[in-house]
């Protein structure tokens, strides 16, 4: 189930990855904008995210127990409120701009760049939502090479259109950091499209309520794993929010530089990513059908798969590290802090991906609390004061460093808090069965 979602993982972070790109070529001022812009822009996709482990851990846990017409409804409610909640932030966060990076430390220099990319990238994130929920009703199907399909022309489309709205062709006009935006948005509305399409056509989502079911009831169902997991992500690009302001008193090529090393980061974790998105269901309903022993089967492979790939991948980085710094920025300073952040940060990513599938495998067990939990001990307890510290001992490369150790501490937390709750949902599924 995995590598058609690497595929369309791939293509999807490539988003973020082909923009920083293309903006790069305007100069570190307009790269440092954008990069100011990712905690804002995670913390939509946080919430899109979150839904779609909330839909796809209910949907799939039914569909293991047989509830098929129930798992059909369930779909149509987990678009129409993820749609509806994301609506609402996005225009929270359109009329608060000003506020919101006058928090994160953007200078007055960067602020008229920051807005021509967010005022077009607030205004379409409910499209960019709802092709991430229909992947997720499809994934709890067991389909995963259709999404994947889904993701990837989004992601190719953005790297068509990227060049030519950023730069101008022809008629087109160049548009800088909002041409980015706006080929974002272009590659949204179609996938939107064709999720919607697909989705109808493949009978998976239906309208009429069937017996003791309700919209309260499953709205209820999916926000009950779908808020605290969005909550969970959403913590990700508040810590980041928070790495970034200390990173700011660095000066704007510190924060150019982070901006490509977390875009890269990105990428470097697609196999993670695609992981945590194909795992959850296969849990979800084989723990419905109550096969235990392969859901704890199931857990370990993808650990010992990531803690590998994680470890080939950092070789590649360090071998490619000055390849990677001259593709992003002419500037040596800039170039220099993306080379220091590929030497030390990758170290720790093994152990970031055992605590990413520990998350998505709590929330598809119907334990987003814990997977919250985890999440808070991970980035507040962990992550950001060692990274803050290490910041204080050893300026930059102290707070790459203290990442990594914080990576590291609550990767063993995670493996014995997995085991934890899943002692812990069977205990409980098998007194409800008495």
């Amino acid at each position: 189930m995995t590598w058609p979602v690497i595929i369309g993982t791939l293509t999807l972070i490539s988003f973020n990855v082909v923009d920083t790109f293309f903006v790069s070529m305007l100069g570190t001022d307009p790269l440092a904008a954008v990069s100011f812009t990712f905690p804002v822009t995670f913390t939509v996709i946080s919430l899109a995210i979150g839904l779609g482990i909330g839909t796809s851990a209910v949907l799939a846990r039914k569909r293991g127990s047989g509830h098929e017409q129930h798992a059909q409804f369930d779909g149509t409610v987990a678009l129409t409120v993820s749609a509806l909640l994301v609506a609402i932030l996005a225009l929270i966060g359109y009329a608060f701009i000003d506020e919101i990076f006058g928090v994160l430390g953007a200078d007055d220099e960067l602020l008229p760049y920051i807005f021509d990319y967010m005022n077009v990238w607030f205004l379409g994130a409910v499209l960019l939502v709802t092709p991430m929920v229909g992947n997720a009703v499809l994934r709890a199907a067991g389909d995963t090479k259709i999404p994947s399909l889904i993701m990837a022309s989004g992601g190719l489309l953005n790297a068509v259109f990227d060049p030519i709205l950023i730069f101008g062709l022809g008629p087109i006009p160049a548009m800088g950091v909002q041409g980015a935006a706006l080929a974002s948005l272009i590659s949204w509305i179609i996938g939107t499209l064709l999720v919607l399409w697909y989705l109808v056509h493949k009978g998976l989502l239906a309208f009429r309520v069937p017996a003791q079911a309700s919209w309260l009831r499953s709205t209820q169902q999916i926000l009950a794993i779908g808020i605290p997991a969005a909550g969970a992500n959403m913590l990700t690009p508040l810590a980041m929010a928070s790495i970034t302001a200390i990173i700011a008193t660095y000066g704007a090529p510190a924060v150019a530089a982070f901006g490509v090393g977390t875009r890269l980061e990105s990428l470097a974790s697609v196999i993670i990513l695609a992981l945590s998105m194909s795992l959850p269901p296969l849990i979800s309903q084989n723990f419905g059908a109550q096969h235990y022993a392969r859901v704890q089967e199931a857990y370990k492979v993808a650990v010992r798969s990531v803690l590998l790939i994680q470890l080939v991948m950092y070789a590649l980085l360090i071998v490619s590290a000055p390849s990677i710094a001259r593709v992003f920025t002419d500037d040596p300073e800039v170039a220099q802090l993306v080379r220091l952040f590929i030497y030390i940060m990758p170290i720790g990513y093994g152990m970031q991906g055992l605590i990413i599938l520990t998350n998505s495998s709590l929330n598809a067990l119907h334990q987003p609390l814990n997977a919250l939990g985890l999440s808070i001990i991970r980035l507040f307890v962990m992550f950001v004061p060692l990274s803050w510290l290490g910041a204080v001992l050893y300026d930059i490369p102290g707070l790459f460093a203290g990442g990594v150790v914080a990576n590291f501490i609550t990767g063993i937390f995670a493996w014995w808090w997995f085991h934890r709750g899943l002692r812990l949902a069977i205990f409980k599924n098998n007194r409800t069965d008495r």
